[in-house]
């Protein structure tokens, strides 16, 4: 029988962080993670990564055997960089004398484009120096202990400077990068790259870089740098550009609301990676850089939520590739059971090995429940009745997972508990070790059935009933059964789930000896979201939410400062999360508590802009008037796809607009100072619509 208990991390030597203001591009499932210089030194957590496997963990310029000086470095789009640093002050060469300029593009590898130019008014001698490394570390050991391939690594050098390839190879898993050098390199030593270069005053060099990454055997062409050029700028039917291009504009009298949406759209459009459905390209939203930069169950269907409004791009493509890796068996290594939705997608070594049971993980117990949310969600956005019905099967096999696997001893309540012996122990969206305390720091022992899960739950099966009752699933008999199921889990779980200390709230959780698990946490205002909390109740909740205690002035913290368990920089025991506070700003908003909702998005909108306007995953939970500034999560994902998302849901929440039987309601409570607000062609119906609002009035008109 698995152990009922949730063992604490293993605290191991973490390989060291890069240095401050580190640089971060991405395109689709590939990053390139460095420091301000643009460099990536050998054994830290930098480096170029291409679906879930690392091809360089070094990249190092040096000129005469010093790093160089960073003048100003910056992402310039998402996927672009450029880096602008100059010399040292070096026996023989004064200080400034030479300027360096990188320019780094990425996609199915990485572009980078080295400028020189002297600066002195006499010439100059020097060496550049790149040193090259490639450790082909599967991104789940990344910030754990990296395992030593070395032994395994081929390389195959070209004498003349021109090309740098590494190649490993361990049974079925397969990988290589080359480094393509033109003009070519003065010399190779071992694997570093060697120009000796001598300038006149004001004379430029400069050095073209084409570092293509493969899994599997490398194909006989490569990408050459109009290739890359060309996925970034010179392609219109580039998915990112046509995603970018289809996504509805905001014009607003307070800036930062700009701001903040252009920010989290282009951010959107970066994270975004394409599954092949059939011959079906879809955009789906990958959870964040750097460490979740591939496919997940709740951060993706969350996301898609946030922005289903805005377009329906990814949501459809949310819904589509969930429902392929739908489970349809019990495995209890990578706790599959039918009908359940999956928690991630990764296809590294460790995994392809079977070390690793990401292929897929479903380690998670609301991820099910979200994805029924969001088919309905979708539905009531676009009217697409063809897609309902296509997943139709789909829907039924969710429908029983949550009856038959989800409630594992049969008291009506959704729990989980890890059966493989490299699960998460917490599977809800506070799946940290400890993300899941009594009021007193205790951890409870499994299985565990959270509160927000069970409102998933309720907001599920209603959502399917409407679906069913004269929607595209046409089953009355369903939608009657299931909207007595949901009536009947609202009753049962406010009476088991409601505490009368404190003044009255939820507790998170029951453990697995049906005992409540009492620390007051944001949770509850997922509860709010879904709609299972009485009327009389959701005034108390948002007392809760907006007290001192939970409230740091620049959102909703995790949990209230009032627990044990309290800490403002533990990842789930008093961060405050900006996409815990987009759902609960809407939850509060659904219940007429527009105040309380607007001074949630007031502050985080306030919170961006200390950020240049994008939301990472976490800040720290210490008081505004204590920090001044919000203060970083240590290891937040940045950009993070529901954090990105949280703004444009705050938007749909000061509009009040939604989606109600084939028509567009606004109910706009826009915060004071905010002004005049359009947002111009967002989607819905298969059209696009113009959303005005002012202080005279509101209007809704078909996009110009």
């Amino acid at each position: 029988m698995p152990d009922r208990r949730i063992q604490d991390e293993v605290l191991r030597e973490l390989p060291p962080e890069l240095g401050p203001n580190t640089v971060a591009i991405l395109e689709g499932n590939a990053f390139m993670y460095s420091e301000a210089t643009g460099d990536v030194p050998r054994g830290s957590i930098g480096g170029l990564v291409f679906a879930d496997t690392r091809f360089l963990d070094c990249w190092r310029l040096t000129l005469n055997g010093s790093p160089l000086l960073v003048l100003e470095s910056a992402p310039v789009k998402p996927y672009a960089a450029a880096f602008f640093l100059t010399n040292p002050d070096l026996p023989d060469l004064r200080a400034n004398s030479v300027g360096v300029r990188r320019e780094r593009l990425v996609g199915r590898g990485m572009q980078e484009s080295v400028f020189v130019q002297c600066f002195s008014n006499k010439p100059v001698s020097f060496q550049l120096r790149l040193e090259v490394g490639a450790d082909f570390a599967d991104i789940l050991e990344i910030k754990e202990t990296v395992t030593d391939r070395s032994d395994k690594i081929v390389r195959q050098h070209a004498p003349d400077g021109s090309r740098l390839v590494f190649d490993y190879r361990n049974g079925p898993f397969a990988a290589s990068v080359e480094v393509q050098i033109a003009p070519p390199a003065d010399r190779v030593e071992g694997d570093e790259l060697v120009w000796d270069l001598s300038l006149q005053p004001g004379e430029k060099w400069s050095c073209e870089l084409i570092i293509p990454c493969f899994h599997g055997p490398a194909p006989d062409t490569y990408l050459t740098a109009r290739e890359f050029q060309e996925v970034f700028d010179g392609d219109r039917n580039d998915p990112a550009h046509r995603w970018r291009a289809a996504a509805p504009t905001v014009q607003a009298d307070y800036q930062v609301l700009k701001d903040a949406f252009d920010k989290s759209v282009d951010d959107l459009v970066a994270l975004r990676i394409q599954t092949d459905l059939d011959g079906q390209v879809m955009d789906f939203p990958a959870a964040g850089l750097p460490w979740f930069l591939s496919m997940f169950g709740r951060d993706s269907l969350i996301t898609a939520y946030q922005t289903v409004c805005f377009g329906p791009r990814l949501t459809r493509g949310a819904l589509r590739t969930l429902a392929k890796y739908q489970g349809d068996e019990v495995d209890e290594f990578r706790d599959e059971e039918p009908g359940k939705i999956i928690h991630e997608v990764r296809t590294g070594e460790l995994t392809q090995l079977g070390i690793k049971p990401h292929d897929p993980y479903y380690g998670t117990a609301d991820a099910t429940q979200l994805w029924l949310i969001m088919l309905s969600e979708y539905w009531r956005w676009t009217l697409d009745d063809d897609l309902v019905r296509d997943l139709r099967d789909n829907v039924h096999a969710a429908l029983r997972w949550i009856d038959e696997y989800g409630d594992r001893d049969g008291d009506g309540y959704v729990e989980y508990g890890t059966r493989s012996p490299q699960g998460l122990g917490n599977q809800c969206w506070r799946d940290s070790w400890d993300g899941v305390q009594f009021g007193d720091g205790t951890i409870p022992v499994l299985p565990i059935a959270t509160c927000e899960i069970q409102g998933y739950t309720y907001d599920a099966k209603l959502r399917i009933a409407e679906l069913a009752d004269g929607g595209p699933l046409d089953d009355p008999a369903l939608a009657r059964r299931l909207r007595a199921e949901a009536e009947d889990l609202r009753a049962r779980f406010n009476r088991d789930f409601w505490i009368e200390d404190r003044g009255g709230y939820y507790a998170i959780g029951l453990d697995g000896d049906k005992r409540k698990i009492d620390s007051m946490t944001s949770n509850m205002g997922h509860l709010l979201w879904s709609g299972i909390v009485p009327e009389d109740r959701a005034a108390i909740l948002a007392g809760h939410l907006m007290s001192d205690e939970m409230f740091s002035g620049w959102g909703v913290r995790t949990v209230s400062t009032a627990e044990r368990g309290y800490n403002p920089i533990g990842y789930h025991m008093g961060t405050v999360w900006p996409h815990d506070n987009s759902l609960i700003a809407h939850g509060l908003a659904r219940y007429g508590y527009r105040d309380e909702a607007n001074r949630i998005i007031t502050a985080m909108l306030d919170a961006s802009r200390c950020s240049e306007f994008r939301l990472p995953e976490a800040f720290s939970g210490y008081e505004r008037e204590f920090s001044r500034i919000p203060v970083r999560y240590p290891t937040a994902c940045n950009p993070q796809a529901w954090a990105s998302g949280a703004p444009l849901l705050f938007l749909r929440t000061v509009l009040g607009l939604d989606a109600r039987d084939g028509q567009l309601v606004l109910d706009p409570a826009v915060p004071e100072g905010f002004g005049r607000i359009l947002l111009a062609g967002t989607n819905a119906f298969g059209k696009r619509w113009d959303i005005e609002v002012t202080d005279s009035g509101s209007e809704i008109r078909p996009a110009r």
